[in-house]
């Protein structure tokens, strides 16, 4: 008579972003790996120049707020008790969005090859600002021609628009007026 083994069911794991309190990223990490849950904190050196003129390297979050963990769906709470941790994001009607191991995977190994450094999310049909240059502080709305990132700048007063190519490390997102007032309003 051959007796089975029981079998254990195999739980999926997915990879979902947890939304971390403020400057909570590297301790949250840490009591993750104490809890032993699989997790990635990207980050990214930064030299700064205190005001005593000393330099220093920092290392810091690529996604500020952010920390990915990989989990299955009824493990949430294991995170959430943790010190930092706010919430995991989810998607439409509340239910918890998996972010796909492909994607962790290629920002892993991406990130051993290449520097990278925060940006602002910029889409097309967004206001944004110069930031530098000889247009700095101009505004207007961002466009894609090819490949490449365009600001239409406005004067009013003539009815006029032109298209300057730019770098997307020299924009900023603008928060319009109206976007304001519906803050107000909530």
């Amino acid at each position: 008579m051959h007796l089975m083994e029981p079998t254990q069911e195999i739980i999926p794991r997915h990879w979902f972003a947890v939304y971390t309190q403020s400057r909570h990223e590297k301790s949250l990490a840490k009591y993750l790996d104490h809890r032993k849950i699989e997790h990635y904190l990207p980050l990214y050196s930064s030299k700064r120049k205190w005001s005593d003129g000393s330099r220093v390297t920092l290392s810091l979050p690529l996604f500020p707020g952010y920390v990915f963990v990989r989990i299955a769906r009824d493990e949430r709470v294991r995170v959430l008790t943790l010190p930092g941790a706010l919430q995991i994001i989810t998607g439409t009607g509340g239910e918890l969005s998996p972010i796909a191991d492909s994607m962790i995977a290629t920002l892993r190994d991406g990130l051993l090859e290449r520097d990278a450094q925060p940006h602002p999310l910029l889409t097309e049909g967004q206001r944004a600002r110069i930031r530098s240059g000889a247009l700095a502080g101009m505004e207007g709305i961002v466009i894609r021609h090819k490949s490449n990132l365009r600001v239409v700048l406005t004067i009013e007063m003539i009815m006029r628009s032109i298209a300057v190519e730019v770098n997307g490390e020299d924009l900023e997102p603008v928060i319009s007026p109206w976007y304001d007032d519906l803050q107000e309003s909530a």
